[in-house]
């Protein structure tokens, strides 16, 4: 008896993934990330206002973590050094290592999670354009945070600018704080390693990456808890919108493939196209027309022994 699929159930193909057309897209993405954090400097004064907000919004629903663990991270060398190290580093290292994982790895699932991040990045671009934040550490002395950044800036590549390499602060954007896609990122890490991931390091790394990072960016003073918590929300919301995203480029892609289908068979129509203008050669002509030229008036001679060739029989006399 043969065997049928129930409607609805069989596998979609999809185009195969390869390095070197997933690797561009990254780049891409990540470029436009740093291009938007440049152009969504904001005036300071309303950064500076957003920032103070925020703080006032922490206090009125009692949420004070960040003074207290930016005075351990400053009277803690030994805390406050590595925590630097890992706000400055990882943001960039893990997220790509984790995609690269799910690339070699779980290649089935890897699609999926690759629109999840684009998308949340993407929202949290929204966010540094609308809403240019001023972090703890660029507010004034009298609300008690200290950068723990350029206090310890002698111990690493980053300078007292920002976490970017000594002398290149000016080309970033310090007031790209809400959301926190330190955080956000950081939580999506831990999503794929705790879904996919088989052993218990993997499973532990994926509930303490995200939650150590959540202490560092408020313990160095980079960003406020509510930051943090928009950008656990902004990926929320980006899981949720990734399957609507993946499904507009499946549709974009397929119409550019159909068009491009459309063109090259037009092409292909245009080169096999008869170039005598519709015009058929008849018996004893190499040429359309030929006998026609050779006797005006269309009269043609009727035939006769010479005309038949030397095996034909001769007229009757």
């Amino acid at each position: 008896m043969p065997l049928t699929e129930t409607p609805g159930t069989e596998a979609v193909p999809q185009t195969r993934l390869r390095w070197w057309t997933e690797l561009p897209l990254i780049l891409l993405v990540y470029a436009c990330y740093s291009a938007g954090r440049l152009l969504a400097r904001g005036d300071v004064t309303g950064a500076v206002d957003h920032g103070l907000a925020i703080l006032k919004v922490e206090k009125v629903l009692h949420l004070n973590a960040e003074h207290p663990l930016n005075r351990l991270f400053t009277s803690q060398t030994w805390i406050g050094v590595p925590a630097d190290f890992w706000y400055a580093s990882l943001h960039y290292l893990v997220t790509p290592a984790v995609l690269i994982w799910l690339f070699r790895s779980h290649a089935v699932h890897y699609r999926a999670a690759r629109t999840w991040l684009m998308t949340s990045t993407f929202m949290g671009l929204i966010g540094f354009t609308l809403l240019p934040t001023c972090p703890p550490r660029l507010l004034s002395a009298s609300h008690g945070f200290v950068d723990t950044m350029a206090q310890y800036s002698s111990y690493g590549w980053w300078g007292g600018e920002a976490s970017a390499p000594r002398g290149m602060g000016g080309m970033t954007n310090q007031y790209a704080a809400m959301p926190s896609l330190h955080v956000g990122w950081a939580l999506w890490c831990g999503v794929m390693l705790w879904r996919y991931g088989r052993t218990r390091t993997t499973k532990a790394a994926a509930v303490a990456y995200p939650l150590i990072t959540t202490i560092v960016v408020m313990g160095t003073a980079n960003h406020y808890f509510l930051d943090a918590a928009a950008g656990a929300v902004v990926m929320g919301l980006g899981f949720l919108l990734a399957p609507y995203v993946s499904r507009a480029a499946e549709r974009a892609i397929a119409g550019v493939r159909a068009r491009i289908a459309t063109v090259s068979a037009a092409s292909r129509d245009t080169e096999a196209s008869i170039v005598s203008g519709g015009c058929q050669t008849s018996a004893g002509e190499h040429i359309p027309r030929q006998r026609e030229s050779r006797f005006p008036g269309g009269a043609e001679p009727s035939a006769a022994p010479t005309d038949a060739g030397d095996g034909a029989p001769a007229a009757a006399r």
